[in-house]
């Protein structure tokens, strides 16, 4: 680990940015950078009794070890210029530019998320802000590089402080950076957190590791003396490095049963070559030596991890029946397994364009979830999906061809199906593992080689969505289902158009032309043939309607939707939408966003030209002047939830948007949407949020305005 007594200076920055940034230009930038957060800054002490300005030149520099772009370390200069600095986005695009104020002020805006307590729930809400932000991968290396450089000094708060700073590392950033690939700061977070979670058990591990350090230290340089060497003899140009493993790692093996005495490769060497083809060269001439251990040895050249990791992994005899785990790798593959994403900063691909496409594969997970979420997934579902997908053990298994496919423990052949191609899981008939025909459900075990079995003929199973484990593979079944449901609403729609057409006497050629269908589609604002079927198949439209329409009766056909509303005798059908206009069924109703009514508020229905019924609350100032209006009111039997905005007017407080959230977690009440506006006296946030109906949003609101920060709520 850093030395975390010692004050970062600008002049050991600037050395260290200058080994790979040389345009002056941006040089220039950086040297701006810091003036401005040192200026910010300035008079300021952090917890540790430190100047302020250390923390952002320490993260800052543990970005140039990752050598991250200008960019990135302007940003990292400037990332708590808002929060702790006094200064507006604004003010930082004027100076900066818009892509690092943008960067500024997501970090700004995460790091105000910050967990008063190691509850679950409030871990959740965290999760899901932080992916919910982290649309440049940028913000995410700051913010690791923040959280290192907190861990390095979180001596200087309360244990209590110490616990929830743990947690939240542990259980949100940690497997960030393990998902980002970027070891060197996964493994230091690690340590850190052991070291304040459970610092008898950290002490122990050192302990033992210090009684034998000098053993160990003997071993190890032994051994490189002796692989050197064997390379030297075989005119092998490499490096080569020892070290003890972590403290963390050691304990991860001890959790299993094992005593300190029975862990036999602690010792690690690596050895990095110029050349791929050196890599097998290296591994040869050791084994020709050292016996290895069997089944330890690992090709990750070959076969890549998705994360693209790639080296070569033994593990062999050494002196005293030490186990020594050697990786031997190039330069290159080094860069990606210390650095991640990041190593494409300084690897052949310069610029962010590159590392961007990466995050994306990256972050597609997170993105899958994220979606299911908006379809009214509840927060305890959420959270098992994050802690199977985004936090869980991965596994790694093998196409036929030996292509990798990363997917998380527990998960089955269905899920590998879909993970190679929607089309495969599509069809997909059953699965050979190894030489052994096995169940679809299945749980795979790390290095499975799978083969899938396919037919034409074979569809998916909704029985499939009661095992599958991955978010990916769920969607793509319930897509499939979808679309057999929109092609049966389809034929529907065109069979009950031209069955009207039929009793009408006319011909459908008549009725459903090409300069018809660009009439009808224009008219309703529709884009396909498809799309008309679909509104008729679905209820939206009558097929009288777009008859009518097409052939333009004589008489308004708004006219002839109001006879039909307030002429029709009121019944109790089973009524399929949200809302009952005046005892019908099979009118195209929606609720006006201008006013957005939820179910028990007063409504009033509006007919529209071509677009159905339009229902408002009674006091929408849109419809005041309205002639065109019916009785409507709302169908008891249904048991959808609504769209509602909220105004929250607050004075300044830290962890406001946190304590929202909490507060909606607690009342069931989904927030779709937050846009928050800062002004001088505090915050106004607009929230968009799904309740069941008014009293379920009242009792929101009132919960809301108890709380101590909360100047005024009210419905938009």
């Amino acid at each position: 680990m850093e030395n975390i007594s010692k004050v970062m200076t600008y002049e050991d920055l600037k050395k260290n940015i200058s080994k790979y940034i040389k345009e002056p230009e941006n040089l220039k930038l950086i040297d701006k950078a810091y003036e401005f957060a040192y200026d910010k800054h300035k008079g300021k002490k952090r917890a540790s009794g430190e100047d302020f300005i250390n923390h952002p030149l320490w993260v800052a520099n543990i970005l140039a070890s990752l050598h991250a772009d200008s960019q990135t370390i302007v940003a990292a200069l400037l990332h708590e210029t808002i929060n702790h600095g006094n200064t507006t986005k604004e003010e930082l695009a004027l100076e900066f530019g818009d892509d690092i104020a943008s960067i500024v002020d997501t970090v700004s805006k995460i790091n105000k998320l910050t967990l008063n307590d190691d509850r679950e729930l409030s871990a959740i809400y965290l999760r899901k802000v932080l992916v919910g932000l982290a649309e440049d991968v940028r913000v995410l290396f700051i913010k690791l590089a923040d959280r290192l450089h907190n861990m390095r000094t979180i001596w200087a708060i309360s244990p209590q402080k110490q616990k929830i700073k743990v947690h939240e590392t542990e259980k949100v950033l940690i497997p960030i950076a393990h998902r980002l690939g970027i070891n060197s700061i996964k493994s230091e977070l690690e340590d850190l957190c052991l070291k304040y979670s459970k610092p008898d058990v950290y002490q122990d591990v050192l302990d033992e590791l210090n009684a034998s350090r000098e053993e160990l230290n003997d071993l190890l340089q032994d051994m490189k003396e002796n692989i050197s060497e064997i390379l030297v003899d075989n005119g092998i140009k490499f490096e080569i490095k020892g070290r003890v493993k972590s403290v963390h790692s050691i304990y991860h093996k001890l959790t299993t049963g094992r005593k300190f005495s029975d862990i036999h490769d602690i010792l690690a060497l690596r050895v990095f070559v110029e050349k791929e083809s050196d890599c097998y060269l290296v591994i040869g001439l050791i084994h020709s030596k050292y016996r290895p251990v069997p089944g330890r040895f690992k090709d990750y050249i070959a076969m890549p991890k998705e994360n693209m990791y790639q080296s070569l992994h033994t593990t062999v005899f050494g002196k005293n029946g030490y186990h020594f785990e050697v990786q031997v790798r190039t330069y290159e593959m080094d860069e990606i397994a210390e650095k991640g994403v990041a190593a494409h900063w300084s690897y052949k691909e310069k610029g962010t364009v590159k590392i961007q496409k990466i995050m994306e594969q990256k972050l597609e997970m997170f993105r899958n979830l994220i979606e299911s979420n908006q379809e009214g997934v509840t927060d305890s579902e959420f959270a098992s999906k994050l802690d199977t997908e985004f936090l869980s053990e991965m596994i790694y298994v093998f196409t036929p061809k030996g292509d990798v496919v990363e997917l998380p423990k527990g998960s089955t052949p269905v899920d590998f199906a879909y993970r190679i191609h929607s089309d495969i899981g599509d069809k997909m008939v059953g699965a050979i593992v190894g030489e052994k025909i096995v169940p679809i459900d299945y749980e795979l075990q790390d290095g499975d080689i799978i083969k899938i079995n396919t037919s034409n003929t074979s569809t998916p199973s909704l029985e499939w969505l009661k095992f599958v484990k991955t978010t990916h593979a769920k969607n793509k079944i319930k897509a499939y289902f979808s679309k057999q449901e929109k092609e049966r609403y389809i034929n529907k729609g065109q069979e009950l158009l031209e069955k009207e057409i039929r009793r009408k006497k006319y011909s459908i050629s008549q009725i459903i032309n090409e300069e018809n269908l660009r009439k009808i589609l224009d008219e309703l604002k529709l884009q396909s043939k498809d799309e008309l079927y679909l509104a008729i198949g679905s209820l939206r439209y009558t097929p009288t309607y777009i008859i009518n329409l097409i052939k333009e009766d004589k008489k308004d056909i708004t006219d002839a939707l109001l006879d039909k509303v307030r002429n029709r005798n009121t019944t109790k059908p089973d009524y399929k939408n949200d809302v009952i206009v005046a005892g019908t069924n099979d009118i195209k109703v929606s609720l006006a966003k201008c006013c957005k009514p939820i179910y028990q508020d007063e409504i009033i229905g509006y007919v529209t030209k071509g677009q159905g019924v339009s229902v408002h609350r009674k006091d929408c100032k849109n419809i005041k002047e309205a002639t065109r209006l019916i009785d409507v009111s709302w169908n008891d039997t249904s048991d959808k939830t609504y769209i509602a905005g909220v105004k929250i007017e607050s004075i300044p407080h830290k962890n406001a948007l946190l304590e929202i959230i909490t507060k909606a977690s607690l009342r069931n009440v989904y927030i779709e949407e937050v846009k928050n506006n800062q002004l001088d006296t505090g915050s106004v946030f607009n929230l968009t949020v799904k309740v069941k109906d008014k009293n379920s949003l009242e009792q929101f609101m009132n919960d809301l305005n108890m709380l101590s920060f909360v100047k005024k709520c009210s419905r938009i």
